[in-house]
C-alpha cells in the first residue's frame, strides 16, 4: 500500500475541536481520522477507516483461530424477538425505536443475544451439533443520554459480539475461558494496556461476567485493585465484607435529641458531641437516601430508602446495578410532599415499615450495630438506634461509594482505585435467552436438553479511542504498529530533489510489503509536514531533506523519539528491518 499525501482526502487542523474533552477526541480530529455528523454520531475518513479495521482485523483473526465462525445481523430488527425476552422494555429509553411505513416496530439493535439464539434453533437440533461459537462484527446503536468524548461513548459504535451455545455448564466455562484467552491475545496485539476485573451483569443477564478495563484518567468507569491477593472488580461489582453481628443484650435504649440546624453530617456530628455527650464519628450516623425506583415497561414506581454509614455517598453507578432493570431516581421536593411520613432531612428507619416502604441498608448495618440517625421528627435525631432491635431491614445493597483503603473482599488489605475505559466484556449468559427462545438439543437419549449460552464483546471503534488515549504524547498520536494506517510516513521536505527520492524510497519500501504514506505535497512548508508526521502517528518517520546531498537520510522512531541518520542507499533495509522489530 502506498498512499501519497499529495491526494489523499486528508485535513489536519491546528487547534482542538470546540466539544473535545479527552485527548483521543482532540487528536483524532485534529489528525483527520473522524469527524463529527452528531452528539455520539461520527464520520470515518480514510486514515481513521484504515485503523478502525485494522483492529477488526486483529479481532477476526483471533476469533477465528478460536474456532469461531462469524456471521451477520441486520441491524434493523423487529420488536418480537425482544418482546420474547423482556428487554423491549427493561433496554427502557437507550433503544433507537422506530416504525415502518406499515406501523409495525422495529429497532435498531444495541446487541443480539436474540437473533443468535434464534439462528441456532432454527439450524441446531441434535446435540451432536454442539459447541458453537459464532461471532460477528456489526454497527450497535445505544441512545445515550449524554454522548461524550468522541468515539468512547457513542450512539453508534462498532462492535464484535459473540455468543458460545453449550450443552452443559462445564461446557459454558470451557468457551467462557477460551473467550477470556482470546480477549488477551486481542489486545495484547493491538497494544492496549490492560486490567482483567469482576463485573455485574446488568441487563444483559447471567452469572459470571469479567470486564477488561483500559486503565487511563480520562475512563468513565472506577475499579478497585488489591496489590496483595490480585483481586480486582468494577466499582458497581465490589463486595463489601460484612462484619460480625453483635449481641443485642445490655445495649442503650434509643433516644431523641433536639438537633437544631443541622443539615449536613458534619453539622450533626459535631452538634451531638458538644451537646449532648457523645464521642461519635460521621460512620457512626446512619443516611438515608430516598429514591424512587421505576421499572421500564411499567407505570409501577416504588419508593425505597437506602441506608448507608453517613461517612459514605451513595454511589448511583452502584445502585443502578445492583436494582437493574429498574432505574433508580432522586425524591425530589414533590415526593416528599405525597409521602408526608417521611420527614426530609430527618429520616429513621424506626418508621419505614409501618409506612410499608422497603428499607435496604449497607452490609456494614449488621445487627447489634448502633447508630445516630433521624428521628422521623423536624430538627430531631436519634441515638442508639439499633438495627436488629429498633428497625430491621428488609435487605442489603451495594450502594455505598467505594474508596481507596476499604478491604478487599478476599484477603481484608487496603484496596486501591483506579479509572478506566472498558473495552471488552465476557460473560456467562446460561439459559436466559435459550428459555425464552426454547433452544433446546435433542441428547442422545432422545430427550430435550436446554442450551446454555455465553456473550462476549469487544468494542471495536473504542478501541480506537483507547489506544489514542493510551499511546499519544504532546506532538500527536503514537500508534502500536499493529493498528498504524502505514508503517512508515515519509516526509520529502522540499519541492523537487527530495520529493523524487522520497516517492523512490516509498515505491521500493512498498515492493518490500511494507504499507507507506509518503508527504510529497509541493507547497507545504517543512515545519507543517513534520507537524503532520508527529500528530498522525505513524510508528516510523524517514525524513528525506538538506541531508540528500551528502546521501544520508533521517530515521525517527516515533514511539522512542530516537533519531538516527542512515546512508539512503541502505534506507530501505534499515526501514524494513526497524518496521519489523
Amino acid at each position: 500500500m502506498l498512499l501519497r499525501m499529495s491526494s489523499l482526502f486528508l485535513r489536519t487542523l491546528r487547534d482542538d475541536p470546540a466539544d473535545a474533552e479527552v485527548p483521543s477526541h482532540k487528536l483524532l480530529v485534529r489528525a483527520g481520522y473522524v469527524r463529527r455528523v452528531a452528539p455520539g454520531i461520527y464520520s470515518w475518513l480514510p486514515l481513521g477507516k484504515m485503523v478502525l479495521e485494522n483492529i477488526a482485523r486483529v479481532v477476526r483473526e483471533e476469533m477465528n483461530r478460536m474456532g469461531a465462525q462469524e456471521v451477520l445481523f441486520p441491524a434493523l430488527l423487529p420488536r418480537e424477538y425482544y418482546e420474547a425476552t423482556g428487554r423491549w422494555t427493561e433496554y427502557g429509553d437507550t433503544l433507537f425505536r422506530l416504525h415502518d411505513r406499515k406501523g409495525a416496530d422495529y429497532l435498531l439493535g444495541p446487541t443480539h443475544e436474540e437473533l443468535f439464539t434464534d439462528m441456532v434453533k432454527g439450524e441446531y437440533s441434535s446435540y451432536k451439533d454442539y459447541p458453537v461459537t459464532l461471532y460477528q462484527i456489526q454497527t450497535k446503536y445505544r441512545d445515550e443520554a449524554r454522548p461524550r468524548a468522541g468515539i468512547l461513548r457513542g450512539r453508534e459504535f462498532l462492535m464484535k459480539d459473540s455468543y458460545s451455545f453449550d450443552l452443559d455448564d462445564d461446557g459454558l466455562k470451557h468457551s467462557y475461558e477460551q473467550h477470556r484467552e482470546t480477549y488477551i491475545r486481542t489486545f495484547d496485539r493491538l497494544g492496549i494496556r490492560y486490567k482483567i476485573v469482576f463485573a455485574t451483569s446488568g441487563a444483559m443477564g447471567g452469572s459470571a461476567s469479567e470486564e477488561f478495563l483500559a486503565p487511563t484518567p480520562t475512563g468513565e468507569d472506577t475499579f478497585v485493585a488489591c496489590h496483595s491477593c490480585g483481586y480486582a472488580a468494577n466499582a458497581e461489582a465490589v463486595t463489601t465484607p460484612a462484619p460480625p453481628a453483635r449481641a443485642l443484650d445490655g445495649l442503650p435504649a434509643l433516644r431523641v435529641m433536639d438537633t437544631p440546624d443541622t443539615p449536613t453530617i458534619e453539622s450533626l456530628v459535631s452538634h451531638v458531641n458538644e451537646h449532648h455527650g457523645l464521642s461519635i464519628t460521621a460512620a457512626e450516623t446512619l443516611k438515608n437516601v430516598v429514591v424512587k425506583v421505576s421499572t421500564p415497561g411499567s407505570d409501577k414506581v416504588e419508593t425505597l430508602v437506602i441506608g448507608v454509614p453517613g461517612d459514605r455517598e451513595v454511589d448511583f453507578k452502584r445502585l443502578e446495578a445492583a436494582l437493574a432493570p429498574g432505574e433508580p431516581a432522586i425524591f425530589e421536593a414533590d415526593d416528599f410532599a405525597r409521602h408526608p411520613g417521611l420527614v426530609r432531612g430527618y429520616i429513621g428507619p424506626q418508621v419505614l415499615r409501618e409506612l410499608g416502604i422497603r428499607y435496604l441498608v449497607d452490609p456494614r448495618v449488621v445487627t447489634g450495630t448502633a447508630w445516630v440517625t433521624g428521628a422521623n421528627e423536624p430538627g430531631k435525631h436519634a441515638a442508639d438506634v439499633v438495627a436488629g432491635r429498633d428497625f430491621e431491614p428488609d435487605g442489603t445493597v451495594e450502594a455505598a461509594e467505594v474508596r481507596a483503603g476499604d478491604p478487599c473482599p478476599r484477603c481484608g488489605s487496603a484496596l486501591s482505585i483506579d479509572r478506566g475505559i472498558e473495552i471488552g466484556h465476557i460473560f456467562q449468559l446460561g439459559r436466559k435467552y435459550a428459555d425464552a427462545a426454547g433452544l433446546d438439543a435433542l441428547g442422545p437419549d432422545g430427550k430435550p436438553v436446554r442450551v446454555t449460552m455465553g456473550s462476549y464483546g469487544i468494542g471495536v471503534s473504542r478501541a480506537v479511542a483507547v489506544i489514542a488515549e493510551q499511546a499519544h504524547d504532546e506532538l500527536g498520536l503514537v500508534w502500536p504498529r499493529e493498528v498504524a494506517p502505514a508503517d512508515v510516513h515519509i516526509v520529502g521536505t522540499g519541492k523537487d530533489r527530495q520529493v523524487e527520492a522520497a516517492l523512490e524510497l516509498a515505491a521500493e519500501l512498498e515492493s518490500r510489503g511494507l504499507r507507506v504514506l509518503v508527504d510529497d505535497r509541493p507547497q507545504v512548508s517543512p515545519g507543517v509536514k513534520f507537524k503532520d508526521a508527529e500528530l498522525l502517528g505513524v510508528p516510523t518517520i524517514v525524513v528525506i531533506g538538506r541531508g540528500l546531498a551528502q546521501g544520508v537520510a533521517e530515521l525517527r522512531d516515533r514511539v522512542t523519539g530516537e533519531k538516527q541518520e542512515i546512508p539512503l542507499a541502505e534506507a530501505a533495509d534499515r526501514i524494513v528491518a526497524a518496521c519489523a522489530s
